[in-house]
């Protein structure tokens, strides 16, 4: 993650003429992008295509952004738009969930970092079948560890409508994990990077 005060010196560097450092600015939140397209239902090679396109349309946009809002949150709202967009003109099947993530976190035992993986893996699936409302306020929060003032800005929704999205969508993944034999909360967790509230 970046520095926000870094990540203004670039922005106002690229703004002043310096295009090459946006090259930092796209190494910085490349990956998140990546992953909450991905986790959107992306396939692998659209998730890159709309993720290029994402920082292709920031770079041409940069004079819009205001230095006093989060930029991750710019272009979260970006990419969504741009996979909006692309859903409009076409529907993409449900991404391999064993590429949804690549990183695994680092375990003590091969064991224990494959269990890790299988729950991960099946705890994304259960949040892959949330309603798309739902799902991006829950990505958006869990994953990508926005404010609710952010997933506002983002989805176009009021800090009462985003808490209520991350509620309802809490309360289908636990009706979801009910129905689920061998399927735990901590599975659900380990999705979110240990962050989901009752």
């Amino acid at each position: 993650m970046i520095d926000p005060k870094r990540e203004s010196m670039l922005i106002e560097q690229v703004l002043a003429g310096r295009k090459e450092v946006f090259a930092e600015l796209v190494d910085a939140h490349k990956n998140k992008i990546y992953g909450l397209l991905r986790s959107m239902g992306a396939g692998h090679q659209d998730a890159q295509d709309y993720t290029q396109e994402a920082f292709v349309k920031a770079y041409r946009k940069l004079a819009s952004y205001r230095l006093e809002s989060s930029f991750a949150s710019w272009l979260y709202t970006i990419a969504v738009n741009v996979l909006r967009d692309a859903g409009r003109r076409k529907s993409f099947p449900q991404a391999p969930e064993e590429e949804a993530y690549q990183a695994v976190r680092d375990e003590n035992t091969p064991e224990r970092a494959l269990l890790r993986k299988e729950a991960r893996q099946e705890a994304l699936q259960l949040v892959r079948e949330l309603p798309e409302q739902y799902r991006l306020v829950f990505l958006l929060r869990y994953t990508n560890e926005l404010s609710y003032d952010e997933i506002g800005s983002v989805t176009g929704l009021t800090v009462d409508q985003v808490r209520n999205r991350l509620h309802r969508a809490r309360k289908q993944l636990q009706k979801k994990l009910k129905g689920k034999e061998g399927i735990s909360r901590e599975m659900l967790e380990s999705c979110s990077d240990g962050r989901v509230h009752s």
